[in-house]
């Protein structure tokens, strides 16, 4: 079966959002004493806030991952491929990337805890390598929950993602009306769960087989998001700014419900028109390397970010006008160009690694007819907690060296691999040992 090039354009355009998005946010100031300190532009300068309304794509991240994994589940289930085998895999090729990335950085936290580096400066940076790590335990859990969420889309279709958004909305009312505790964690599963399980739907030709369908998701969609900044207690804003309470991200709100089915109905409606362009080679050869690269753009780069402030802010070299100025906005252009050119270094010096891990994920993963599996739910539960860690508290919380995440992580990701290694190792013993632990 032929790859669906319209996903992996979404995917593919969503991550170049994401990166612009961080980067233009992104704001320096270098202090009379040296130190580099980071100002929260959609704080300081409040009408940005409606400009994370083009930026804040991660909907199209979860509905192209909901398109891919239903297809991926039903070609493994009709080959015989159980659960824990499939996530297995789909877990490890995210996993390794993560590790690789995650190690890279808690080295250098480490090293330079011990050469003394403010605590301030290493939290601000460690937060800043790791602002992006919410997605990850979010399509982790949905990838655990495909199974019986793409079973409960053969018997009712359609009709789960309404039930999903409701009890969403019961659960975000808990939140903002009776501050509830923890019921919010509901909703990063619930609400981004409406866009992956759409994504089932989209693939099935449930959600376009009457074209009025993406014009009402759109324009509902809107229409409620309008409707809940303008007259419910929402803020426009579909990033976190800090001290806004409520926040649409923090926990998904049902203003960021609404946004979600929005744009995967703009998505819909895209759809035509974007997939006759995409069928041209010279456009698909253009689209094709970001999104292979995709894994690799999210999680390096914020990497540029540090070059940059070392090599202009910390020598005094960068002008600093003031945030949210004519002449500050200006700049924007020359720091887009100088981080894009060293992101493409990155990428490019990143290579042989990928390379490296594309051979290890054929060594480790695991059998898709895989069964003993608690050493994989153990390794994902594990990873999962590191990575929300992570991305709540950043790789240097309080300038320390977050040990008990960095630990889990690695245990975890090594656990997911143990499966391949046990079938391995049973593999090689001798047939008089096999038999004797079969019985």
């Amino acid at each position: 079966m032929s790859r669906d090039r319209y996903v992996d354009f979404l995917r593919a355009w969503a991550i170049v959002l994401v990166v612009l998005g961080h980067w233009l946010i992104t704001a320096l100031v270098r202090e009379p004493d040296g130190r580099i300190v980071a100002p929260e532009l959609l704080a300081v300068v409040p009408w940005t806030q409606w400009l994370t309304l083009g930026f804040q794509i991660m909907p199209l991240f979860f509905l192209a991952g909901g398109h891919a994994a239903g297809g991926s589940w039903a070609r493994a289930r009709a080959e015989g491929g159980t659960p824990a085998g499939w996530l297995g895999r789909r877990a490890l090729r995210l996993l390794l990337p993560v590790a690789v990335y995650s190690g890279a950085v808690l080295l250098a936290v480490g090293i330079c805890t011990a050469a003394g580096v403010d605590a301030d400066t290493l939290a601000l940076v460690g937060w800043a390598m790791a602002m992006q790590f919410w997605f990850l335990p979010v399509y982790l859990l949905l990838s655990a929950l495909t199974p019986p969420l793409y079973a409960a889309h053969l018997r009712w279709g359609p009709r789960v993602p309404p039930v999903l958004g409701a009890v969403a909305l019961v659960a975000d009312a808990l939140v903002v009306a009776v501050h509830t505790p923890y019921v919010g964690l509901l909703d990063y599963v619930l609400v981004w769960g409406v866009a992956y399980q759409l994504g089932f739907c989209w693939r099935d030709g449930r959600l376009t087989g009457h074209r009025l369908v993406p014009l009402v998701m759109a324009a509902g969609g809107g229409l409620a998001f309008a409707a809940l900044v303008a007259l419910g207690p929402f803020p426009v804003s579909l990033i976190l700014v800090t001290g806004q309470s409520p926040s649409n991200t923090d926990p998904p709100s049902a203003a960021m419900l609404a946004w979600v089915v929005a744009q995967v109905g703009v998505s819909l409606l895209a759809a035509p028109p974007l997939r006759r362009l995409l069928d041209r080679e010279r456009v698909w050869r253009v689209v094709r390397p970001v999104g292979a690269a995709s894994m690799t753009l999210y999680l390096w780069h914020m990497l540029p970010v540090l070059i940059a402030a070392a090599a202009f802010y910390l020598t005094g070299l960068a002008p600093e006008p003031t945030l949210g100025s004519a002449a500050w906005w200006g700049l924007r252009v020359p720091w887009l160009l100088v981080l894009g050119a060293v992101l493409a270094c990155v990428v490019f010096a990143l290579r042989p690694l990928e390379r490296g891990l594309g051979v290890l994920y054929e060594r480790t993963v695991p059998d898709a007819g895989l069964r003993r599996a608690w050493p994989l739910w153990a390794g994902l539960a594990m990873a999962v907690a590191a990575l929300g860690r992570f991305a709540v508290r950043g790789f240097a919380p309080d300038g320390r060296f977050p040990v008990l995440p960095a630990l889990g992580l690695a245990l975890g990701t090594v656990l997911v691999m143990l499966p391949r290694w046990a079938a391995a190792d049973r593999l090689g013993q001798p047939e008089a040992t096999r038999a004797r632990d079969r019985v």
